[in-house]
């Protein structure tokens, strides 16, 4: 049998990118799929391309920023299927723009709000239900949230949150059979970096990104699926990822050094 087989998964951040992409390679193993994202036409959309892959769908459009809709997701799904086994917290933006050049501070506030307090808000509700299905929480992160970036001090904030909440409650979950998986993906070809905040607080509108030379959302969705089956603690999904991750603490200089390259090539 498939791992994830009439297993109940909800997914944040559905509708598109890393999220759309990771209920399209969960579909052949015939789960059970809540889409959860704001856009109920593009949920309809992937609900109808995963039930033609073998899976069952439940559309629920969902604002992880509002805490009740939060709860309504885990509501719904319980009350449609009476269980949760997995719930991948995926929904996010991003920015690009150094501090020194904003003119809008409340970038900080709306990327706390979505990256953080709305995967906070969703594994609290779903919690319980976690707990007795003895089931996974994945945590879609970013390298971002292990190491300083430039131009990226709002996001790197807020994915840092990320890490610190899901490190911590993993800990506490240590004997009730939840395990926490966290992932740190490098760049990924997707729509986020099309609607990256400017200095503005607005969509910069394109992205940019080398666009041919980043990975693209079907690829790491692979290497996630891959992750979750295994209850794997931490993914890095790229050789550049795994490097830094092995700096920080020996040679933190050549990290910030590494980080502002990156940057600097937008690859």
């Amino acid at each position: 049998m498939a791992t994830f087989q009439n297993k109940v998964i909800i997914v944040t951040g559905a509708s598109e990118g890393i999220g759309r992409a990771l209920c399209l390679a969960l579909a052949p193993q015939a789960p059970r799929l809540v889409l959860a994202a704001r856009n109920q036409d593009r949920l309809n959309d992937l609900g109808t391309e995963v039930e033609a892959l073998g899976a069952k769908a439940l559309v629920v459009p969902t604002d992880v920023t509002d805490q009740a809709a939060c709860r309504n997701l885990v509501t719904t799904t319980v009350d449609q299927w009476g269980r949760i086994d997995v719930l991948v917290n995926n929904a996010g933006m991003t920015m690009w723009t150094t501090m020194e050049a904003m003119s809008d501070l409340s970038i900080f506030e709306r990327l706390m709000q979505l990256n953080y307090f709305g995967s906070v808000y969703c594994t609290y509700h779903a919690l319980p239900h976690l707990k007795a299905t003895r089931g996974r929480i994945v945590a879609v992160s970013s390298l971002t949230g292990l190491t300083g970036v430039p131009t990226r001090t709002a996001y790197a904030a807020s994915k840092h949150a990320m890490f610190g909440f899901f490190d911590s409650l993993r800990i506490e979950l240590m004997d009730s059979g939840v395990t926490v998986t966290m992932i740190a993906p490098d760049f990924i070809l997707s729509q986020m970096h099309r609607r990256a905040l400017g200095p503005d607080g607005e969509p910069l509108g394109k992205s940019p990104l080398q666009t041919d030379k980043i990975m693209t959302a079907e690829e790491c969705a692979a290497m996630i699926l891959a992750a979750m089956e295994k209850r794997q603690r931490l993914l890095l999904t790229s050789a550049r990822g795994k490097l830094l991750y092995r700096l920080k603490g020996l040679a933190p200089g050549l990290l910030d050094a590494i980080a502002a390259k990156a940057i600097s090539k937008k690859k």
